[in-house]
C-alpha cells in the first residue's frame, strides 16, 4: 500500500523540482556566459577560492585592477583565472598568517630588506646583486663629506649616511591628521571678501622687471670681523653676548622718507623689505601672516601691523614634521613655534651687532639715520644703513608703475683683491635640538658643520624654505654684494637663553637664489597682481591674509576703523595683564 521513493519523485510536477528554471537569456549552447579570450584555456566553471597576490579572496589574479595598469587593462582578458583549476592543496601548504612585520633583521636593508622612498620621488633605486639600492635626492649646491658635490647619498638599505638617526620623514605622511593653526588676524564679518587666490594660481604669475637703481641712502656702516669666518675650536667657541642697539623697523605708509618720496609722486608702490619679500615669497609659506594695503588716491602702500607675525623670524617652517603647538601634544614649551620664533629673533637682532667692528672706521651714507634721535634714545644706533631704490613694473609705456622700496644692508667689508667696500646682509640660523621634535632630520651642527657643510645647508634649504627665500630676496632687493649666514647652537640643548657661534658662511645672493630655485620674476608678478586688485576698487584699507591651513591668500576690504579697534583691543588685553605682574 505503501508508495516507493522514486514513485513519489516521479509523481511530482515538473514546476517543483528543486533548483533554478533553465532560461535562454543567461546561457550560451547550455554553457553560462562568461568572456573570455580565445586563447584561454576552461578549466573549471566557477571558482570562489581563488586568492590573489594579495592574500585576500577575490580580489587578486594576474590583471588585478592596479591604478598604475588601469589603462592596460583588456576586457574579458582576467576571467582565465576564474576557470583555472587549483593545485592540488595539502598539509605541506598550510601555514599561519600573521599580519605582525619580521623583527628579524636582513644583512641588507633593515627589517626585511625593504627600501623606502620619500614621497614624490619617481621610481625606485636599481637593486644590486645583494638586495641592496643606491639612490640620491636632489642637487644642493654643496660638498658631502665623501666629496661628491651636492648630493645627498643613501647608503644600501635607505638609510642616511648624513649621521641622522629617528623616524624616516616622509613615511605614512598621508595618516598623519592634518594640524589646525591659528590665523595671524581675526577675520571679521564685516569685512568684504576681494579675492581668493591659491598657491598654484599665484606660482604661475611672471612679469620680468629691472634691477633697480637707488634713490636715496640713509644711515651707517660698520666694517664685519673677518675673523668669524674662521672655523672655531670647540673648546673655545665664540659665545653669542646680547648687544643693546638701536634698531627701527618702521612700516611703509609711517615712514618719512618715504611719505616724501609719495608727495613727490616717484611711484605708484611704496614698500619695506621686510613686507615685500614675504609677499614675493608668499607660495612658500606654511604659517599665517597677514599685510595691510592703503591706497590713497593713485598710491598703494604695503604696511604691517605693529608686532605682526612677518616681524618674527620662524624656524623649520617648511620640516615635513614642523615643531608642534602646546595644544598639540608638545610639553616642551621652549620647542614650541613661538618660543623658537623669540629665541630666532633675539639671536638675529645680537649676531648682527656682534659680528661688526664697532671700535674701528664706519661708512657713512649720504644722509643720517632718518629714525634715530640722539636726545631722546638711551641706546647707540646699530650698524644699519638704509637704501630706498625704485624698480620698474610697468608692463606698457602707456601706463607706467613704479615701485619704491626701503631696503637695509647691516654691514661693509674691503674686498680682498680690488680693496673696494662690499655691502652685506647678515643673518643668522639657529639650531635648538637635533633630537627633538621638529628638528626636520637636522644633522648636529657641532660634528657636522665643517666636515658636511653642503649636507647642513640642504637640510635647512628644505626645512626654512620661506625664511631663507626672503633673506635672498631682501639681499638682491638691496642689490649687496655678500650674504653673511651665521650658524648659532644652543650652549645647551635643553636651554634657550645661551648660545654660540659655530662658523659663518658667505654667498652671492644671486647665486644662493640659484641653488634653492627662486624666481623674482614670479614674485614680481605677485606684487603687480595684488596692487592691480586694490587699484581696481576705491581708496580705503585692504588686509591679504594667508590662510592658516591651506595654500590659500585672501584679499578683504575692511572698513574705516576697524583693524583700529583690533590694535585697541590688543592693548586692553596688555594693560591688566602687565598690572597682574607688577602687583
Amino acid at each position: 500500500m505503501s508508495e516507493s521513493l522514486a514513485d513519489i519523485i516521479a509523481g511530482l510536477p515538473k514546476s517543483d523540482t528543486w533548483g533554478p528554471t533553465t532560461t535562454s537569456e543567461t546561457m550560451l549552447n547550455g554553457v553560462p556566459y562568461q568572456p573570455f579570450s580565445k586563447s584561454d584555456k576552461l578549466g573549471r566553471m566557477a571558482d570562489w577560492t581563488n586568492d590573489g597576490k594579495d592574500g585576500r579572496d577575490g580580489r587578486g589574479g594576474r590583471m588585478q585592477y592596479n591604478r598604475n595598469y588601469r589603462d592596460q587593462q583588456v576586457y574579458g582578458a582576467s576571467s582565465a583565472s576564474l576557470f583555472a583549476a587549483p593545485a592540488a592543496e595539502d598539509e605541506a601548504s598550510f601555514s599561519v598568517v600573521s599580519n605582525v612585520r619580521d623583527s628579524i633583521k636582513t644583512r641588507f636593508g633593515g627589517r626585511g630588506g625593504v627600501f623606502t622612498r620619500g614621497r614624490g620621488q619617481r621610481g625606485g633605486a636599481r637593486g644590486d646583486s645583494r638586495g641592496g639600492g643606491r639612490t640620491q635626492q636632489l642637487r644642493s649646491g654643496g660638498r658631502q663629506g665623501g666629496g661628491q658635490p651636492g648630493y645627498n647619498s643613501y647608503d644600501r638599505g635607505g638609510r642616511s649616511n648624513t649621521g641622522a638617526r629617528g623616524r624616516r620623514f616622509g613615511w605614512k605622511d598621508y595618516d598623519k591628521p592634518a594640524r589646525n593653526r591659528d590665523a595671524s588676524i581675526n577675520v571679521k564679518a564685516e569685512w568684504e571678501l576681494v579675492e581668493e587666490i591659491d598657491f598654484n594660481r599665484l606660482g604661475k604669475l611672471n612679469l620680468e622687471a629691472d634691477s633697480g637703481e637707488d634713490v636715496d641712502t640713509y644711515g651707517f656702516l660698520y666694517y664685519y670681523d673677518r675673523s668669524y669666518d674662521k672655523q672655531p675650536v670647540k673648546s673655545a667657541e665664540k659665545k653669542l653676548n646680547p648687544v643693546d642697539r638701536a634698531v627701527y623697523n618702521v612700516t611703509a605708509s609711517s615712514d618719512p622718507v618715504i611719505q616724501d618720496l609719495a608727495d613727490k609722486g616717484e611711484a605708484t608702490i611704496f614698500a619695506t623689505d621686510s613686507v615685500l619679500s614675504m609677499l614675493m615669497c608668499a607660495t612658500r609659506s606654511v604659517y599665517s601672516w597677514d599685510i595691510v594695503i592703503v591706497r590713497q588716491g593713485n598710491k598703494i602702500f604695503l604696511d604691517k601691523r605693529d608686532n605682526a607675525a612677518l616681524d618674527m623670524v620662524t624656524v623649520n617652517e617648511n620640516a615635513a614634521d614642523a615643531p608642534m603647538e602646546g595644544t598639540e601634544g608638545n610639553k616642551d614649551g621652549i620647542n614650541q613655534p613661538p618660543a623658537l620664533a623669540e629665541e630666532a629673533t633675539y639671536i638675529n637682532h645680537n649676531f648682527a651687532n656682534q659680528v661688526v667692528l664697532e671700535s674701528g672706521q664706519k661708512v657713512e651714507m649720504a644722509n643720517p639715520n632718518p629714525f634715530y634721535n640722539a636726545s631722546e634714545e638711551t641706546e647707540p644706533p646699530a650698524s644699519k644703513a638704509y637704501k630706498y631704490r625704485k624698480f620698474d613694473l610697468s608692463t606698457n609705456d602707456e601706463a607706467p608703475v613704479y615701485l619704491v622700496v626701503r631696503t637695509e644692508v647691516d654691514a661693509v667689508q674691503k674686498n680682498s683683491t680690488t680693496g673696494e667696500n662690499q655691502f652685506l646682509t647678515v643673518r643668522a640660523l639657529n639650531e635648538f635640538d637635533s633630537k627633538a621634535q621638529g628638528s626636520g632630520g637636522a644633522l648636529d651642527w657641532r660634528s657636522k658643520l665643517l666636515s658636511q657643510r653642503g649636507a647642513v645647508v640642504a637640510t635647512e634649504m628644505k626645512n626654512n624654505s620661506c625664511k631663507l627665500a626672503r633673506w635672498t630676496v631682501q639681499s638682491i632687493l638691496a642689490k649687496t654684494d655678500m650674504m653673511k649666514m651665521g650658524f648659532v647652537s644652543r650652549a645647551n640643548a635643553k636651554a634657550n637663553d645661551r648660545h654660540v657661534v659655530l662658523g659663518v658662511i658667505g654667498w652671492k645672493p644671486v647665486d644662493f637664489a640659484k641653488q634653492m630655485n627662486l624666481s623674482l620674476s614670479n614674485g614680481w608678478g605677485i606684487v603687480r597682481t595684488i596692487a592691480d586688485m586694490c587699484l581696481a576698487r576705491g581708496d580705503g584699507k585692504f588686509i591679504l591674509v594667508k590662510d592658516p591651513n591651506k595654500n590659500v591668500l585672501r584679499l578683504y576690504e575692511v572698513p574705516s576703523g576697524s583693524l583700529d579697534e583690533d590694535t585697541d583691543d590688543a592693548d586692553d588685553d596688555e594693560e591688566p595683564a602687565a598690572q597682574e605682574e607688577q602687583e
